[in-house]
């Protein structure tokens, strides 16, 4: 049994490796990208509508719902990183069901990928809603002892957002294949819901807190607005 799609060697030469995770991610985001050029492709305002363009619209819409309930005021603004982030995850988890795959988001460096990205997008949206010197200022909040536990509390939950994903994916994988090698001809349909389940939840959960990250990072400038500073 394999702990992580790291271990599953495609090719080699030397130190080089082409693994598992690496060609499911690229795999993953070249279905995603002409997919995403077909449905688009053919947008129309009419009532009569292509069933993709309705199920793109629901997904844009709930997208755009929870963004602007996690309390950003201008969901459009974020809707293509954080909409990204949750297709991705969630596309790869529901991909399962295909025979002989391993979603890419059971590999740590995949996860730690994607919370990179989170720790890069935080700043990026604070100093564009802030400008620099608001969004520098705030790590000294309320008072310049917080400076050192705000710097630490960044890195920590990058590293938090990357080894739940991770750990919640590998270990969801680990017992349905475990369940299935104990009892292959009763429980397999059942397994592969609780697996499509389980990834649904992680892109939500994963997708969720990166927006309050960002909603955090931009809140600051406002307070500051609504009390005249």
């Amino acid at each position: 049994m394999r702990l992580s799609p790291d271990e599953l060697i495609f090719w080699q030469y030397g130190i080089i490796k082409l693994n598992a995770t690496i060609v499911y991610t690229w795999g993953l985001m070249l279905v995603m990208a002409v997919g995403s050029k077909i449905v688009t492709s053919k947008l129309t305002l009419d009532l009569k509508r292509s069933r993709w363009q309705n199920i793109l619209e629901i997904i844009v819409t709930n997208i755009l719902k929870q963004i602007e309930d996690v309390g950003l005021e201008q969901p459009r603004k974020y809707l293509g990183f954080l909409g990204t982030l949750f297709l991705f995850i969630a596309v790869a988890n529901l991909c399962i069901i295909i025979p002989g795959y391993e979603p890419p988001t059971g590999s740590l460096s995949t996860t730690a990928a994607l919370a990179l990205c989170v720790f890069v997008a935080v700043p990026i949206f604070g100093i564009g809603e802030q400008g620099l010197g608001n969004y520098l200022r705030s790590y000294t909040e309320p008072t310049i002892i917080m400076l050192p536990f705000n710097i630490i509390s960044e890195i920590s939950r990058t590293m938090a957002l990357a080894i739940r994903l991770f750990g919640n994916i590998m270990s969801g994988s680990m017992i349905v294949a475990i369940l299935l090698t104990i009892t292959p001809f009763f429980f397999p349909d059942l397994m592969i819901t609780l697996g499509l389940l389980v990834g649904m939840v992680q892109a939500y959960i994963f997708s969720i807190l990166a927006t309050v990250y960002i909603t955090a990072a931009t809140r600051t400038s406002k307070s500051r607005r609504e009390t005249g500073e």
